[in-house]
């Protein structure tokens, strides 16, 4: 996709806050300008366009800048609303829904992941795999009663919570090689399971989502530079 005059994106490659949003953008096909940003560093773009948080992801469109990933994914959706699919579902109930399971796998899966690299003994790290997986239960219910039986949180195509969710896969990889942690398994969690697979094979996913190996490197690069840093931190 070649970039739109005046789009431009900071962002982290290996966040799932950014990779949401770069496959917002892919989804509807809307070409831009990506800016690779040191969040151990900030750069002066950054605070400048975040002063609030100084957080990737950043949205700058004709020199505005849109912060926080799930504002700037709904900020796609309209800005663009004539190009490629609808992310947000068209009904009230349903986009209601879509918004409140996104805002739960942010503030309780995906806390609870992060929690399981950064813990310091074995028991605190036994304790967030329990609360990673009491998570992943939860929105097991959830995609059954979403997706309607399709092959999607959405239905019959990706949308908002495919994105939300999907965008913290590449961190369940690294869970699974680095920590022997299995976040989705068949016995557990038999829809999302499927689901997975079906998400990983979209072009939404395989044009985004970078390779494990990228992952693991920088988390090792996180855990080298511990003191005074959280992996959630260093995300976004």
């Amino acid at each position: 996709m070649a970039a739109e005059g005046g789009l431009k994106l900071l962002g982290l490659t290996v966040s799932p806050f950014v990779i949401r949003v770069r496959m917002a953008l892919q989804m509807k096909g809307v070409g831009y300008e990506y800016v690779e940003q040191d969040l151990f560093t900030k750069g002066e773009l950054l605070r400048k366009s975040n002063p609030v948080h100084m957080k990737v992801p950043v949205l700058i469109h004709d020199g505005r800048p849109v912060c926080e990933s799930l504002a700037i994914v709904q900020y796609v959706d309209e800005a663009w609303a004539a190009a490629g699919p609808s992310i947000l579902p068209a009904d009230p109930y349903d986009r209601a829904a879509a918004r409140f399971w996104a805002a739960y796998a942010d503030s309780k899966l995906l806390p609870a992941w992060v929690g399981i690299m950064w813990a310091a003994t074995e028991e605190e790290r036994a304790e967030k795999v329990g609360d990673t997986l009491a998570a992943i239960g939860q929105l097991e219910e959830a995609f059954g009663t979403c997706s309607n039986g399709e092959a999607f949180f959405a239905g019959d195509s990706v949308g908002y919570l495919d994105l939300v969710v999907g965008s913290q896969l590449l961190w369940f990889e690294v869970l699974r090689k680095m920590f022997g942690v299995v976040v989705v398994e068949v016995g557990r969690a038999p829809l999302l399971a499927a689901w997975v697979e079906r998400f990983g094979e979209t072009d939404t996913a395989k044009e985004v989502v970078p390779d494990v190996d990228t992952a693991v490197e920088y988390l090792k690069k996180l855990q080298s530079r511990r003191a005074g840093s959280t992996v959630a931190q260093l995300l976004s």
